[in-house]
């Protein structure tokens, strides 16, 4: 049988680190996606896959600005890439924003020498919400950081991106995992959702906690919605919990949760490929 492999990764802050290791499942079986649709941090992830860059090179850096074990997050102030850090999550006190992604961004493809869709290796479709119209769009031509930043301008955090006189926020607003997009072609459908879990407290949460948590019920909504239309051939869970949108600095811990659920990933595929022989 002819893999034609599409696969969704969907958003989720940090947590979307994990669809690292999703192409690492992939990679240890011989299976290599055809297209590839990304909302949010999956669309970063997406886009430096789809341009050549290796699981182990992406794990890498994400691993240059993670805790080890025995560190805190005190432990941040004293280490060396500190100046980086600042600069990648300086408030924008003055702006539309609270926090700048375009240095993140920038650091992040500085690997990658695709800077144009029609660059990439692999297709690649980034999702974004169309801020006046409440649309979904759909980007796959022109630069790729305009797209993926407009992608990941989740509201208050992020300033939105205006592209083709349309201006744009993140994603997930609209559809948080894009299986349904996947070109038609595709006889294996895999959707990554990395929303992940929070353990049930009887405590109010802080502001921003209910705010970014009131957004992810949201997401949940739309992809139970999206599920009862039409499923895809797998729909996959890293077992991700307790971890919050920003906390890109525990790549470490989030990897090795990721890790624990590799196989599953592997035998859902496995099963699935030897029932379509």
């Amino acid at each position: 049988m002819n893999k034609n492999i599409g696969l969704a990764l969907g958003g989720g802050g940090a947590k979307g680190i994990s669809h690292v290791l999703v192409l690492e499942a992939l990679e240890e079986m011989g299976l290599r996606p055809s297209y590839i649709t990304g909302t949010s941090i999956g669309a970063l992830i997406g886009a430096m896959y789809c341009a050549g860059m290796s699981t182990a090179e992406m794990k890498s850096i994400f691993l240059e600005f993670s805790l080890k074990e025995n560190e805190s997050l005190k432990h941040i102030v004293t280490k060396k890439h500190i100046f980086k850090w600042l600069d990648f999550i300086a408030p924008q006190f003055r702006g539309r924003g609270l926090l700048r992604v375009e240095n993140l961004l920038t650091y992040l493809f500085e690997s990658v020498h695709a800077t144009r869709f029609s660059e990439l290796e692999i297709p690649l479709q980034v999702i974004a919400s169309d801020f006046w119209n409440r649309q979904q769009v759909i980007l796959n031509e022109g630069l790729l950081i305009p797209a993926i930043r407009a992608s990941m301008s989740l509201p208050g955090l992020f300033e939105p991106v205006k592209i083709n006189n349309q201006v744009l926020i993140d994603g997930g607003a609209v559809n948080p995992v894009p299986f349904d997009i996947l070109p038609k072609d595709c006889n294996l459908i895999i959707a990554i959702d990395v929303i992940s879990e929070r353990t049930v407290s009887e405590d109010i949460p802080s502001l921003s906690e209910a705010v970014f948590n009131t957004y992810q019920i949201m997401q949940k909504s739309i992809i139970r919605e999206k599920l009862a239309l039409k499923a895809p051939d797998i729909y996959f869970e890293p077992n991700l919990v307790n971890l919050r949108v920003l906390e890109f600095y525990r790549a470490n811990e989030i990897f090795k949760m990721a890790e624990a659920t590799k196989q599953q990933l592997q035998e859902k595929i496995t099963r699935w490929l030897n029932d379509h022989e």
